[in-house]
């Protein structure tokens, strides 16, 4: 593989979720540590699994991989993060001050920023803190999806010059308080990622053309934050011998090669890799071994195991819908499983009823525009972008707050709205703004990647409980954005996911952070399933038996699962899409 020869001191695994990264990271992991470095393998994402992948629990601190030597993970959790950062600020000053003043100072560091700045701050102490570091030859980052990731990568250059100008003077006073101290780490830990000989990118894709896509424009964007060094991996190709006696792989290989001849020019100079699918699910020692090899084993052909009933179709949850006449439909998620496709699918086969219908995405790493191919023209289609948010929000404040202040004041709050807070709160304003319109129409949003929309609704709930504080006992129905999600009238959850085990493993615990918020997740849907397809390929007959234990589990975890074939087609423009929900359910005859 070329991306490791001469690998550098720091290799991060970056791209759209569902690509691999977690895998292929936990892989290299495995293969430098046997070949006697010693390893430091760390997850940003704030819906980690890298203790599933290896069978252990890992969390908040370093801890060794007892069957590999030399290697150690770490997994980065960004409410254990906050919490010890919290601590760190508000412990000096309890009992000194009256208890209502430490309570709003824990109240100011309360929200989604302190759990991105807390985050943040753990991940530039591993790239700048040698005493931690120094017993690791290689720190290995396994990413949060590509916005995600980007935004992480930004932060340093963020918080440093915004620091160095003295800003933070006002909404942000709170979480900026720990950081003050730390200009140094942030300036090291800019010119960490910036320098080719100790940092290696790795960007990871599938043979798609949308993932393709993503990853050339990844590669651009962090370009221009100083990571120069990049590295393509393509990873689950299917092999061409699979082609030839089975429809569905021959519809696979044929459009993996055509994205493959059709790969973005920024792409082209750099480094390749392709890895083969493989047969089975990458958990557990020997499936991570087998990785990187240059070849996939090929499988002996098994008969499917069958469910012991029918599961609906997409078309059926469509129905189920469409009955209800409005209301807010969220699709939620890990990266990768297909919230995008499935969201235009939904907002399709509603709008093609006449029901009025706003889709919208708060990934900003979503293609709703390319899934689409035009076919929107009977239904409102928006995205929440991040930036162009931030700059609505700022001009908004500043015409309505700043136009009270006089000159120097007005200097002072637009140095505030230049911090990288500002985001969270334009953001959340734009996502409550959308959600507003499910009274008297269908909203179908097609969310971020899970870790990342969990942020979001913290920042909903953190809203909800000021709102409830401010107001008392006066209203106690005051519709806020997190009442609404928990309205089962009004909200409809649908969790998005693939019939493999880290998918379904990541739903579960998604199901069960929503249900602590008191928002009950309406039905799950499994996306992409071969086994639905009963393919004769040997490959992928066995990807299918090892799909309808991963189905069976879904089935245990909600009373309401769906089941979408992997079609021959793409599912893209409006024909494809309405026949994504009209693809027949699962059955028990494979």
């Amino acid at each position: 593989m070329k991306f490791l020869h001469q690998p550098s001191r720091f290799l991060f695994f970056t791209g759209k979720g569902g690509v691999g990264k977690t895998s292929i990271a936990c892989a290299t992991a495995m293969h430098l540590a046997e070949a006697g470095k010693t390893v430091l393998l760390v997850s940003t994402d704030p819906a980690s699994n890298i203790g599933q992948v290896f069978g252990v629990d890992i969390g908040n601190h370093i801890v060794p991989i007892t069957a590999v030597a030399r290697l150690s993970a770490l997994e980065i959790d960004p409410e254990a993060a906050a919490g010890a950062y919290r601590e760190r600020l508000v412990a000096p000053v309890r009992g000194l001050l009256p208890d209502g003043v430490v309570k709003g100072i824990e109240e100011s560091l309360s929200g989604a920023c302190t759990t991105e700045i807390a985050a943040f701050d753990e991940f530039t102490t591993l790239l700048t803190d040698t005493a931690l570091t120094s017993r690791f030859q290689h720190i290995i980052f396994d990413t949060a999806p590509t916005g995600h990731t980007i935004r992480l990568l930004q932060l340093p250059g963020a918080w440093s010059g915004f620091l160095e100008a003295g800003r933070g003077d006002a909404s942000c006073l709170g979480p900026l308080a720990g950081l003050a101290k730390q200009r140094a780490q942030y300036r090291a830990a800019v010119e960490a990622l910036a320098d080719p000989q100790r940092t290696r990118l790795v960007l990871v894709a599938r043979a798609q053309r949308g993932a393709l896509r993503e990853v050339a424009r990844t590669r651009q964007e962090l370009a221009t934050l100083g990571l120069s060094r990049q590295y393509l991996v393509i990873n689950g190709v299917l092999p061409a011998s699979e082609a030839q006696e089975d429809a569905l792989a021959f519809a696979i290989h044929r459009r993996e090669q055509e994205a493959l001849a059709m790969i973005p020019e920024t792409l082209k100079d750099l480094p390749r890799d392709e890895i083969g699918l493989m047969p089975f699910n990458l958990v557990g020692l020997e499936a991570l071994r087998g990785l990187l090899t240059t070849s996939s084993p090929r499988p002996a052909a098994r008969v499917e195991h069958p469910l012991e009933r029918d599961l609906p179709s997409l078309a059926t949850l469509v129905d189920d819908i469409a009955a209800g006449g409005r209301g807010l439909i969220l699709l939620m998620g890990k990266g990768g499983v297909g919230k995008t496709t499935l969201a235009a699918a939904i907002a399709v086969a509603l709008a093609a009823r006449g029901l009025p219908v706003h889709l919208t995405t708060s990934d900003p790493a979503a293609h709703l525009v390319h899934t689409l191919d035009g076919a929107s023209d009977e239904l409102t289609v928006s995205c929440i972008d991040p930036h162009t948010e931030t700059d609505r929000y700022r001009r908004h404040v500043l015409e309505t707050k700043g136009a009270e202040l006089d000159a120097e004041g007005r200097v002072l709050l637009e140095e505030d709205l230049r911090s990288p807070c500002t985001e969270e709160i334009a953001v959340f304003q734009a996502f409550s703004r959308v959600i507003r319109e499910a009274h008297k129409s269908f909203i179908v949003m097609d969310t971020a990647p899970t870790g990342h929309t969990l942020l979001l609704l913290d920042a909903a709930g953190a809203y909800h409980r000021e709102v409830a504080r401010q107001q008392g006992s006066a209203d106690r129905h005051a519709t806020t954005p997190m009442r609404q999600l928990q309205d089962p009238q009004q909200t409809k959850v649908l969790l998005v996911t693939l019939a493999e085990t880290t998918p379904v493993l990541e739903t579960a615990r998604l199901q069960h952070d929503l249900q602590r918020a008191d928002i009950k997740p309406w039905a799950w849907v499994i996306n992409m399933s071969v086994a639905a397809k009963s393919p004769r390929s040997p490959l992928l007959r066995e990807r299918a038996r090892h799909e309808w234990r991963e189905i069976e589990a879904a089935i245990g975890h909600s009373a309401r699962v769906a089941i979408v074939p992997f079609l021959e087609d793409e599912p893209i423009g409006r024909d494809r899409l309405l026949a994504l929900c009209q693809a027949s359910s699962a059955t028990t005859h494979p």
